[in-house]
């Protein structure tokens, strides 16, 4: 009993489970939000632009019907009974059109903004990195007797491993040519064979 819940409470306090709880709390709040946005600000202008143009009350009252039955009350007035009519409910096609823009927007000004904030947070990293002297640098240099005060030697040092890594990069490139020449990949032996059609040409 005591491992069942010991592996319960390890499983509740994994990261992905706490941050997808999260996800699932701020979504349905968000929902909420963006369903207020819609059904509040936009629809009203929506609805004011069809009456002026379709003449319709609201999204709710815009069909185009297949099977139209009308139902006639005591009073004599005519009303069309929807439960029994066949319909095409195109108010209810451009809320979820509506729903779905916003949703995509709002999402998408989350996530461009999440992003800048990653993009300034490596530029800072990295601006802050660039006047250091990271600590395997600082023990090489300690061994080959370099004091950092120097600072033409530290220069020197940082010189010559700049200059080592070109080395080491550009030994990679060739070995890694070798053995693509060694090892030939169908990409590399078709070109070779058009080369050579084209020098018999």
């Amino acid at each position: 009993m005591k491992k069942f819940f010991g592996e319960f409470k390890k499983f509740i306090t994994r990261g992905n489970v706490l941050d997808m709880a999260v996800g699932v709390i701020v979504g349905s709040s968000f929902t909420a939000i963006v369903n207020a946005l819609s059904n509040n600000i936009l629809k009203p202008i929506i609805n004011y632009l069809l009456a002026l143009i379709f003449g319709a009350d609201s999204l709710s009252e815009v069909y185009t019907f297949l099977k139209r039955t009308e139902v006639i009350a005591e009073d004599g007035t005519v009303s069309v009974d929807l439960a029994n009519s066949i319909y095409i409910d195109w108010g209810t096609f451009i809320n979820a059109i509506i729903n779905f823009l916003l949703i995509a927007l709002v999402l998408f000004t989350i996530v461009k903004f999440i992003n800048k904030l990653k993009d300034n947070n490596e530029r800072l990293k990295k601006a802050a990195s660039a006047g250091k002297i990271s600590k395997e640098d600082k023990k090489a240099m300690k061994q080959a007797g370099i004091k950092l005060r120097d600072k033409a030697a530290v220069k020197a040092y940082f010189d010559e491993k700049a200059k080592k890594e070109a080395e080491a990069k550009a030994a990679a490139d060739e070995k890694a040519r070798l053995e693509r020449e060694a090892n030939p990949t169908t990409e590399d032996l078709l070109k070779k064979i058009l080369a050579a059609l084209e020098e018999k040409k």
